[in-house]
């Protein structure tokens, strides 16, 4: 059942595509059995990351059509037409791949092949973008995906990035701190060797097994090879120390946009009511997958709201609190053991959290953890998807028919993207947000505040002290670079959010999120092709 309505819904694109084929070109037997053959490939049971990424690609790409004739016109329709359609198809593949292969002497003494990936899946905004994971299960084609829904959450939220990922196929926990370095600052050489890096061409990032230290030494070894000569270098990396020119608040950002982003659902009383919850999110319980860096700040920012992080899980041990767990306490007990087992604040369970009732269920760890075997296992009302894919198509459409609300990856990872996009502005401009105007916004408002109290003083002839608030003291000298950082991903989410919902309500896609973010994500990026042009085309 479920598979004839996806079909009925990819044979509109199918129809679509081929309604004027003398403008739009022969697309042919081949090209519709392709479409079908992708579809059915991201139904199967175990679909690849780039299936489930086309399966949502195709699923959105009618609606997409729908909002660029709206928005882009050149003469014809059956002209318009043919650009839209045909830029669907460029933006579909990735624009550039590479796969790098080099030995390291390890500290035994033996001669070791790495491989790494990276792949920039669009150029229609450049630099590309994307982090950098070490992980020994990654290959070209998983890279690709990643790049694609890259691409689709910067164009989301207004960020003039294309999409890009990269990877090295190690387990980081088997090679010392020496050898990461060597290997880091090698592929970081190769890359630039080959024009897949630098400010305005390819900017990495923190991503799975990779931090702040990698980062430096990306910045580093950029800096002082290809961009010896480049006033920009240390901006070919975000996710850098401060030191090193990092952005206060980008640790957190990633869990705040998780935040920011549910709230924007809790707080809409129509969606509230389809899935059968209160608005708002206090006392709502949540079940958080992994506590890592996501999933600790994502954690604490739930908390400080009002809600009730009930389970956490983790690859070894999974804890429950009916009365919730105390994010802080728990990041201070992993801090010194390495393991959230024995936290005293919570209980172990041998249960699967994952399947508890809750109103909130966070996965962020895996991709793909919620799939066919088990989607009819899940109790809870609403999915955050806090990883990328977190569930495979035929898992999703299965709880859509439920009337579960599954927020998307491509929308809930906007806190990252954002916050890098604050620390490449702060390395090109040189200079920290807020550094040339703390002093003078002081002295402003110290002066109003002196000017109040003398015009009070002179209109009632007595003696009077203004005594400003703790709130206006904090903000006397304006906002600080973790202000600029908390503002900027407020605005963007909250924007984002509605104009995803508009669609959602004009189109009448009930529950279908995803459909509405990725059709608004692809409609921008052929708005850009349609207003740039095609160079040498």
């Amino acid at each position: 059942m479920l598979l004839g309505r996806t079909l009925t819904i990819n044979s509109r694109l199918l129809s679509c595509r081929l309604l004027n084929t003398t403008t739009s070109g022969d697309f042919g037997v081949g090209w519709a059995k392709n479409l079908e053959d992708e579809t059915r490939q991201g139904l199967a049971k175990d679909p690849s990351l780039k299936e489930i990424v086309n399966y949502y690609y195709n699923k959105a790409a009618p609606l997409c059509e729908e909002l660029s004739v709206r928005q882009v016109r050149l003469g014809s329709y059956e002209r318009t037409m043919q650009l839209i359609r045909g830029t669907l198809g460029v933006v579909k593949p990735c624009n550039d791949n590479i796969t790098i292969s080099f030995g390291i002497r390890r500290e035994n003494g033996s001669i070791e092949t790495i491989t790494g990936f990276r792949s920039q899946h669009s150029h229609h905004r450049t630099p590309c973008k994307g982090g950098i994971r070490f992980n020994e299960n990654i290959d070209q084609e998983t890279i690709q995906a990643l790049a694609k829904v890259n691409s689709f959450t910067s164009s989301l939220v207004d960020v003039p990035f294309g999409g890009a990922k990269g990877g090295i196929r190690i387990n980081p926990s088997e090679y010392s701190t020496r050898e990461l370095e060597k290997i880091t600052r090698r592929f970081t050489v190769e890359l630039g060797k080959k024009g897949f890096i630098g400010p305005g061409i390819d900017v990495m990032g923190p991503d799975l097994g990779t931090g702040e230290q990698e980062m430096n030494w990306i910045a580093d070894t950029y800096r002082n090879t290809l961009g010896s000569k480049d006033l920009n270098a240390y901006a070919c990396v975000t996710g850098k120390s401060r030191l090193m020119g990092g952005i206060h608040g980008r640790i957190s950002s990633a869990g705040k946009g998780i935040f920011l982003v549910t709230s924007e659902f809790l707080d809409n009383a129509d969606i509230m009511k389809r899935v059968q919850l209160i608005p708002g999110i206090y006392r709502k319980k949540v079940i958080v997958q992994g506590f890592g860096n996501l999933g600790m700040h994502a954690c604490r920012y739930f908390t400080r709201a009002g809600a009730q992080v009930v389970g956490i899980v983790e690859k070894d041990c999974s804890i429950e609190n009916p009365e919730g767990i105390d994010p802080k306490a728990l990041e201070d007990w992993v801090s010194e053991t390495g393991s959230i087992r024995g936290f005293p604040g919570a209980t172990e369970t041998e249960k699967n959290l994952l399947f508890e009732p809750c109103d909130l269920l966070v996965p962020c760890a895996v991709e793909k953890v919620i799939n066919c075997d088990n989607v009819g296992k899940i109790q809870a009302k609403i999915v955050v998807e806090g990883a990328n894919c977190t569930m495979t198509p035929l898992a999703y459409e299965m709880l859509l028919k439920r009337d579960v609300l599954v927020i998307p990856d491509i929308l809930v990872n906007s806190g990252s993207v954002c916050s890098s996009y604050f620390e490449w502005l702060k390395n090109m401009k040189h200079v920290s947000f807020g550094r040339l105007t703390f002093k003078y916004q002081r002295e402003a408002n110290e002066h109003l505040l002196n000017s109040v109290q003398t015009s009070i003083e002179s209109m009632f002839n007595t003696d009077c002290t203004i005594q400003p608030s703790d709130d206006f003291i904090a903000r006397m000298s304006g906002a600080s670079e973790k202000d600029f950082v908390k503002s900027g991903l407020s605005y963007t989410v909250e924007g984002t959010v509605q104009d995803v919902l508009g669609i959602v309500k004009k189109e009448d896609l009930g529950l279908d999120i995803r459909q509405a973010c990725y059709s608004l994500a692809m409609s921008k990026i052929v708005k850009t092709y349609a207003t740039a042009g095609y160079t040498f085309t």
